[in-house]
């Protein structure tokens, strides 16, 4: 199939070919008008003139063709643009929806560590937090929590905050005169969200 360029360029040679043999329109002067011209001469011109005018009109048939074939190719080529941009942008947010389910499943399996070190520090006495072990063991424990938040992981609000069943999930019901009733009383594990998205809700205790 002819490219666009092809079909203008051949549109182009015909409208100089259309320019180039028009006729020019001659008005003979006075004294070269001689009485008794022979008849045929001036059929000649009248076919010459015909035959040229046929010409003009074959000529102005293909150029309109080919405006026709111009505008086809356009339209073809504008939606062969649009199916392109169309596919970059699918192809994009595939890719993004794939990476955003990897670090989350990943993030789901390193939550455990993160439980694992609150639950170890909680259980440390008093007079040993000042210990090089614990406090190493504690600037672990903030360097995971640091990375997280770079990563757009962070913990979900619960104690205090009204229950939220997209955000909590209530394993118990408990009395409390200090708190209304629907408030999260207390926090059981911790839950966690990456890039607004749950990873893990939040065990809590729900005031009746």
């Amino acid at each position: 199939m002819r490219g666009g360029n092809d079909v203008a360029e051949e549109k182009k040679n015909l409208e100089n070919q259309v320019t180039e043999e028009a006729p020019e329109e001659t008005v003979p002067a006075e004294e070269e008008v001689k009485e008794g011209e022979p008849v045929q001469q001036e059929e000649g011109k009248k076919e010459e003139k015909k035959h040229l005018g046929k010409k003009r009109d074959k000529n102005a048939e293909k150029i309109q063709k080919l405006e026709e074939k111009l505008a086809e190719l356009e339209d073809k080529r504008m939606r062969q643009l649009a199916e392109f941009e169309n596919f970059r942008k699918r192809s994009e947010k595939e890719k993004s929806q794939m990476f955003e389910v990897g670090a989350k499943t990943v993030v789901e399996k390193m939550l455990p560590v993160i439980d694992n070190f609150e639950r170890g520090l909680l259980a440390v006495p008093e007079e040993d937090k000042e210990t090089p072990f614990v406090q190493g063991v504690e600037l672990v424990y903030k360097q995971l929590l640091t990375a997280f938040e770079e990563l757009g992981v962070k913990p979900i609000e619960a104690v205090g905050e009204v229950f939220d069943p997209n955000l909590h999930n209530a394993v118990m019901m408990v009395d409390d005169d200090t708190l209304e009733s629907g408030t999260v009383a207390e926090e059981m594990q911790k839950g966690y969200l990456y890039r607004e998205s749950v990873v893990r809700h939040s065990m809590v205790k729900v005031v009746n």
